[in-house]
């Protein structure tokens, strides 16, 4: 499955390829605070979920998967390190640090 990939409203900065589709960051520079620039894209091209924020006024700025499968860690503009089920994009924990 190789999609062409168009942003939601800024530019890509990472796409991490997975059976249920593609993993998606946006830039956060100008990205609309009431959505997600971390979101998963399904094979139709339509987006499936859009990861949860601990916090709405804070973006995502990296993304990596976890060895179990089933989740991902990202991080925030905000120090938030967050850990996130793979299947909905719901938040599981996450912790703030400095």
């Amino acid at each position: 499955m190789d999609m062409d990939v168009r942003p939601l409203h800024t530019k890509i900065e990472k796409v991490i390829q997975l059976n249920a589709g593609l993993l998606v960051l946006e830039s956060a520079i100008k990205f609309p605070y009431e959505e997600s620039n971390l979101y998963l894209i399904g094979q139709d091209g339509k987006v499936i979920w859009q990861a949860e924020k601990p916090d709405p006024n804070t973006f995502f700025t990296r993304v990596k998967l976890n060895e179990d499968g089933y989740t991902f860690s990202a991080y925030t503009l905000n120090s938030h390190a967050c850990e996130l089920e793979l299947k909905s994009g719901k938040l599981i924990s996450f912790t703030t640090f400095r």
